[in-house]
């Protein structure tokens, strides 16, 4: 489950973070890529996923930004000026964006970043679980269809629609969907 590759994004008009970060996020643990424009940002978050996004406030403009991309399974942690950390905090948290202080010393931001990587992996398991469960709803949603189509075209009871599905799908070695399918084509 754990990767030893952590793919970052840092969105900053501001050198000195950029630099920081840079010396701090190194290979071979941490792929990072550094931009300074924010639309530039949006494009590359929307053909790639990154594991942590860090976005400078940069005058407002990054908030803005967090929020946009806060819908992503990326972690996404949000550099703030001091005097408004507690306002844009509580602005952002609803979204699932984590704020860093800035300035900021490399203890801290080293620890911001442990977190953020401790909550990616948390969001791979449960985005991993979502997608078992979308899978397994579709299976189930097509396989009730199918053995409604039975019922109504064969007069089956709604076991013998089940039982009929499993049979096929034994006797053929192929799956339940796959059985499920053709009677739909057939009958649907």
């Amino acid at each position: 489950m754990t990767s030893d590759l952590h793919t970052v994004l840092v969105v900053t008009k501001d050198n000195k973070i950029s630099s920081q970060v840079s010396a701090m996020l190194v290979a071979p643990l941490f792929d990072t890529q550094i931009v300074s424009d924010f639309n530039e940002a949006r494009r590359i978050c929307s053909e790639r996923n990154f594991n942590i996004i860090l976005v400078d406030f940069a005058d407002g403009e990054g908030t803005d930004f967090a929020i946009d991309i806060s819908d992503s399974t990326s972690t996404t942690l949000l550099l703030t000026p001091t005097q408004f950390f507690e306002q844009i905090s509580y602005k952002v948290e609803g979204y699932g964006i984590l704020t860093i202080t800035s300035p900021f010393d490399q203890f801290y931001f080293y620890n911001m970043i442990k977190v953020a990587i401790a909550v990616q992996y948390k969001v791979q398991v449960l985005s991993s679980q979502t997608t078992k469960l979308k899978v397994k709803m579709e299976e189930i949603r097509v396989v009730n269809r199918a053995k409604m189509l039975l019922m109504q075209n064969l007069n089956m009871t709604e076991a013998d629609a089940h039982r009929y599905i499993e049979k096929e799908a034994m006797d053929r070695c192929i799956k339940k969907t796959a059985v499920a399918e053709q009677v739909i084509s057939t009958y649907g």
